[in-house]
């Protein structure tokens, strides 16, 4: 479990599926086995050597998030998996990525940039204002939201410490969307315990 308030970000120094990460932060305290969220998607560390880190993609992982897409000197958000005692600083992330969605406009509005992603309908049915969302692993507030887009308001710090700020219209990102939303869903639809 996360809480999107990213650590640092890591440069890609080999794409999936083997990736390989420079990251002095985070490495710092990674060990064989822990989890870290990579752009909002949780993968198991395989190799630590200095300040890289080692992570395995699964074909799953690549169909369904934009980590197939890396290239090497690419720039991706890190955070390690919560520990009990942790400050809860943005909201319960799971690592597990809904859908991939793209930036559609920022515009700025003072010192923050008003940013809007398209998203589909897997996501965007559980977003509602001022409620929680993952973006490339960043626990964000929903300003606004229509039939195919939500926005969010994205202060200097964030877009500085993550690679929200460098993303361009067009660009892809990972999205999750709020836990609480979908048992909810899966609760009144009166199916929470049955399986396939």
């Amino acid at each position: 479990m996360f809480t999107g308030i990213v650590v640092e970000q890591g440069e890609v120094l080999e794409p999936p599926p083997r990736l390989v990460l420079r990251a002095p932060r985070t490495s710092s305290d990674a060990g064989l086995g822990d989890s870290v969220a990579i752009d909002g998607c949780c993968l198991t560390v395989v190799a630590v050597d200095g300040d890289r880190l080692s992570f395995d993609a699964v074909p799953e992982t690549l169909r369904r998030t934009t980590l197939g897409r890396l290239r090497t000197g690419a720039l991706v958000n890190l955070e390690s998996a919560l520990r009990a005692g942790d400050r809860m600083g943005g909201h319960v992330v799971q690592g597990h990525v809904d859908a991939v969605g793209s930036l559609a406009s920022a515009e700025p509005e003072g010192d923050a940039v008003n940013m809007t992603f398209r998203a589909p309908d897997g996501v965007l049915r559980y977003v509602i204002e001022k409620g929680s969302i993952g973006v490339n692993g960043v626990s964000l507030t929903v300003t606004a939201f229509d039939h195919e887009s939500f926005s969010v308001s994205v202060i200097p710090h964030t877009r500085e410490v993550t690679n929200l700020g460098r993303l361009v219209p067009g660009d892809e990102v990972n999205l999750e969307a709020d836990l609480f939303g979908k048992y909810v869903e899966r609760l009144q639809a009166g199916r929470a315990f049955q399986t396939r």
